[in-house]
């Protein structure tokens, strides 16, 4: 805090990490790696919290994002498990139908991570936003909220296309995973 120009440089980084691992997830067809440049892209989100001098805001949005990153994982492995171990998400769609737990479980830790209002997501990713607002020029306000829209939207193609999208053929037979699976991913998502 004593040294504007390296929180200058951090807050920097911070909002080049989020933008530029936001852009990556964006284009993976992979779901894993959709959720690793989401998780990449969350850190640069955390670093440019630290540069606005945000430290509790960062902690906040990194318990947050571990909770919806775990029940995105979990629900992730569970639509693996389902399709084979499967995970371009081209091959999937349709899955609402076959894996209703393992869907709306997974849209929840969603819209969390892309900060849908009453989620932990919106409320975190509001406290960060405000202390860039307050602290740096208006350019890391408005490249953030690039970055908020960036991971909106990453989060609204992966369930779009693997939940809500055309339901393949080869799908049709798979169903919902065990509850052994399906209780933790409630539990997160609640």
């Amino acid at each position: 805090e004593l040294t504007p120009t390296v929180l200058l440089v951090v807050a920097s980084v911070g909002l080049f990490t989020f933008i530029f691992a936001g852009t990556l997830a964006l284009v993976m067809n992979d779901i894993k790696r959709i959720l690793a440049y989401s998780t990449v892209s969350h850190l640069g989100l955390m670093m440019l919290s630290l540069g606005a001098g945000a430290v509790g805001a960062a902690i906040f949005h990194l318990v947050v994002h571990g909770v919806s990153k775990a029940l995105l994982f979990l629900g992730a492995g569970s639509v693996m498990h389902s399709m084979d171990d499967e995970t371009d998400i081209r091959k999937m769609g349709g899955l609402r139908r076959r894996l209703p737990i393992t869907s709306w479980t997974f849209v929840i830790g969603a819209a969390s991570l892309a900060g849908v209002v009453p989620l932990a997501g919106f409320f975190s990713k509001d406290e960060i936003l405000l202390h860039v607002l307050d602290g740096r020029t208006p350019i890391f306000i408005v490249l953030a909220l690039a970055g908020v829209v960036l991971s909106a939207l990453y989060m609204a193609r992966v369930v779009l296309v693997v939940f809500f999208g055309a339901q393949k053929d080869e799908n049709s037979g798979i169903r919902e995973s065990p509850l052994v699976m399906t209780i933790p991913l409630v539990l997160l998502a609640f």
